[in-house]
């Protein structure tokens, strides 16, 4: 058979790590330079609710009724975004899985399609450091681009350098009471991806207490290596 005709899977990354860990930031960064498309859990479920899908009707109605969302709600939700035309460049996932169930459930999604995992990074920090960075972050209200009062200001005092928008949002947690509390909760939930993955043999660890743009140079490297 002539290997020009044999199809490309698109590429699937994972990002993981803890909250303040920059996946985010840095999964739009790569989004601009690779072209692929950034999938968050948040986003993927605001946008299924609003478009009434089957699966986002589903999730309106547990959400309503003040419950969780559960992962067959978002997978489901997943799968239908993947097959987006918009999604065969490539997808980086930011916020999913969070757990080894989660994982479990992609991998049975992915192989449905001929894809797979090609590589999940963790994005390695500093629990204490974590506090500063976290407590300091916001983000734009029109175009979502992250931002740091110390590490990545705006240009100009309150003003998007991105969309020229001057709304921007705080997370109500993002404050130094919650934030130890959501470092215990990835730990314990999420951190058991790290062995999950070295466990398939697609992952890789890069050290993200740095420079953002030094970061994001390095992590480019490592997904082009990744995706071929």
């Amino acid at each position: 058979m002539d290997g020009a005709n044999v199809p490309t899977m698109a590429p699937v990354l994972i990002l993981l790590g803890p909250p303040g860990a920059g996946k985010g930031t840095q999964a739009r960064m790569l989004q601009e330079a690779h072209g692929f498309v950034q999938l968050s859990t948040g986003d993927l479920l605001r946008a299924a609710v609003a478009a009434g899908t089957d699966a986002g009707k589903e999730a309106k109605a547990v959400m309503e009724a003040g419950g969780l969302v559960s992962d067959e709600i978002v997978i489901a939700i997943l799968k239908d975004r993947l097959a987006d035309p918009d999604c065969a460049t490539g997808v980086i996932l930011d916020g999913f899985p969070r757990t080894t169930g989660q994982a479990e459930a992609l991998d049975t999604l992915l192989a449905d399609t001929g894809q797979q995992i090609n590589a999940a990074i963790s994005l390695e920090v500093d629990d204490a450091a974590m506090v500063a960075r976290i407590s300091g972050r916001f983000t734009c209200g029109g175009c979502g681009e992250g931002y740091h009062d110390v590490n990545k200001p705006t240009r100009v005092l309150g003003i998007c350098d991105k969309c020229g928008s001057s709304h921007m949002k705080r997370r109500a947690d993002d404050n130094a009471e919650t934030v130890g509390e959501r470092l215990s909760a990835y730990h314990a939930q999420t951190a058991p991806l790290i062995a999950y993955y070295e466990g398939k043999g697609v992952l890789q660890s890069l050290d993200a207490m740095g420079d953002i743009k030094t970061i994001a140079t390095t992590l480019s490297g490592m997904v082009r290596n990744a995706v071929g």
